[in-house]
């Protein structure tokens, strides 16, 4: 059986989905409009999304799973 390897992140993956966003949003920026521009403008909004949704789970005000 294979070991799984761990990995220690400086950033939090909020931190990181959010600098992935705009990375996407950056390279969107220099393509001329069409679909590959619309399609790295769906993959920021997707990190984005993600980023918020693993706040939202992560808030105390959030009531416990039964």
């Amino acid at each position: 059986m294979q070991k799984r390897r761990h990995i220690k992140h400086e950033k939090s993956f909020e931190e990181r989905l959010a600098e992935e966003a705009q990375r996407f949003k950056e390279a969107a920026e220099a393509l001329p409009p069409g679909t590959a521009q619309e399609l790295l403008l769906r993959r920021a909004r997707l990190a984005e999304t993600a980023a918020h949704m693993s706040q939202w789970l992560k808030s105390p005000g959030l009531p416990p799973l039964k």
